[in-house]
């Protein structure tokens, strides 16, 4: 019963005693004091000018508003308020991005933040140095005796009650600390709507977003198209050499070779992923192109496919960004084809017609399972169909009707890399 009369007694002061108080008390405080300069500019120099009194003592308020508010407009002070909002008001600001002004939009809000903070923080100040200690004379009032003229210069005659006293000073504590825990969660509030991003910072962000998420998509492409082919090659290839090694040791050799150079090549093009996902400049491995399209199709050969090629002389001068792209695509579907269908005879042809390089692809259906597979699409496809999208080209992938898979695409040779 006595500790949670305790606990009910001190609930209140909780909030008092937490470090989230302290840090606004200090951060209210510390506004007071950077007002204090304006504060004694203006009083020494204002009433140097003799303008009345009425125009003098009006001045003298007005000025350290006007500099307050000046002195927010310095694109710095938003950077400098953010981070000290951040660190000690707390609140909705700790996660919001803040940096230098930009717009003046973002100027005029940091002047108006900066103006609050300041003249709330003299306030707060006056009151931590003026409440504390009359309210410690007026709480010992009847418990210390007091020296006649002291009371009577506080204006107390002899017959005041003296025991109204110690309530009345618990009481104005009581009210500073209100005053300070209300500025601090006002001012907690409205830091986001005067020192968070505008709408025209939030757009960017967006934009920033947008384009980071783009990228990840692409490098997720390339580790699909890249390391799942060669994965896919790798498989075949040692299947077939563990089949032909006693008899046909020549193949198996030829096989494991094969074998060693796709895991190098995959082990290249991770290696380049990786150093973009960590942006480190000292990966700078060159993306294959279609210039490079002879020796994937080697490597396809290798793993025992029947690969009937034909690849038009006028490739290899395709812009580097569709040679780029289009390099991926025919990984893919040779990749889709070895997964999906087996070791099955595949055609390629592609060349140039016009303005628009075109990509054909088509080999026999494999078991009905595999087609039902395939027809619900995976991520090969959609990583085709992604970048003939983003190239603005035209794919259609499919069964044609006599038993076979086809993968048709064709992309307009104006791209810019």
């Amino acid at each position: 019963m006595l500790r949670r009369a305790c606990r009910t007694v001190l609930r209140p002061v909780r909030p008092v005693a937490g470090r989230a108080f302290w840090r606004r008390w200090s951060y209210l405080v510390g506004g007071g004091a950077l007002l204090m300069p304006y504060w004694f500019v203006s009083m020494a120099a204002v009433p140097a000018l003799r303008l009345g009194a009425t125009v003098t003592v009006a001045l003298c308020f007005l000025l350290p508003l006007l500099g307050a508010f000046v002195t927010g407009l310095v694109p710095a002070v938003r950077l400098l308020e953010g981070a000290a909002a951040k660190e000690l008001l707390g609140g909705p600001i700790t996660g919001l991005a803040t940096g230098p002004s930009r717009t003046w939009e973002d100027r005029a809000r940091t002047g108006l933040w900066f103006t609050l903070h300041l003249h709330a923080g003299v306030v707060v100040s006056g009151l931590s140095l003026l409440v504390p200690p009359f309210a410690a004379v007026l709480i010992l009032v009847p418990v210390v005796r007091w020296d006649d003229d002291f009371l009577s210069e506080w204006g107390a005659p002899d017959t005041f009650p003296t025991w109204p006293l110690p309530f009345a000073g618990v009481a104005l504590l009581a009210a500073m600390l209100a005053v300070i825990m209300v500025s601090g969660t006002a001012l907690s509030r409205l830091a986001p709507r005067l020192l968070g991003p505008s709408a025209a910072d939030r757009v960017a962000e967006l934009e920033r977003r947008a384009v980071r998420l783009a990228e990840r998509n692409r490098l997720a492409r390339e580790l699909h198209d890249s390391v799942g082919h060669a994965l896919s090659v790798v498989t075949l290839q040692a299947g077939a050499a563990r089949r032909v090694l006693d008899h046909d040791p020549a193949f198996a050799r030829e096989a494991l070779g094969a074998i060693e150079e796709s895991a190098r090549s995959a082990l290249r093009d991770l290696d380049h992923v990786l150093g973009l996902l960590r942006e480190d400049a000292s990966s700078t491995a060159p993306q294959s192109t279609l210039k490079d399209l002879d020796r994937l199709l080697e490597r396809t050969r290798i793993a025992g496919i029947e690969l009937d090629s034909k690849v038009g002389p006028e490739v290899g001068e395709v812009p580097a960004a569709v040679s780029r792209e289009a390099y991926r695509i025919v990984q893919e579907g040779l990749t889709n084809a070895l997964r999906h269908a087996g070791r099955v005879p595949v055609r390629l042809w592609i060349g140039v017609r016009g303005d628009r390089l075109e990509v054909e692809m088509s080999n026999p259906l494999g078991s009905a399972g595999d087609r039902a597979g395939r027809a619900g699409g995976g991520r090969g496809l959609r990583g085709v169909r992604e970048r003939v999208t983003v190239l603005g080209g035209v794919m259609d992938a499919g069964p044609d009707g006599s038993g076979r898979w086809r993968l048709e695409v064709t992309l307009p040779l104006g791209t810019r890399p």
